[in-house]
């Protein structure tokens, strides 16, 4: 059986700035804007793992880590 990835998308509130660049370059629409503006994940299950809100960040507080404990795909 296929192993499907999982990832969880991890936002330092403390650097976010409330950019969104985050928040429109992803193809999930993983991540939004929490109540104090920061960027949050809010369908974390919906990440792929592109890392594209990662890299865009201009603060670094974006990170994308893949689960170890991936779950089989039926």
């Amino acid at each position: 059986m296929a192993v499907k990835k999982s990832f969880n998308v991890v936002v330092n509130s403390a650097w976010c700035k409330g950019c969104s660049l985050c928040i429109g370059v992803c193809p999930k629409n993983v991540l939004g804007l929490s109540e104090r503006l920061k960027a949050e994940a809010v369908k974390q299950e919906d990440c792929i793992g592109c890392r594209q809100c990662e890299n865009i960040c201009p603060d670094l507080a974006v990170t994308v880590n893949e689960n170890l404990n991936n779950q089989e795909a039926k």
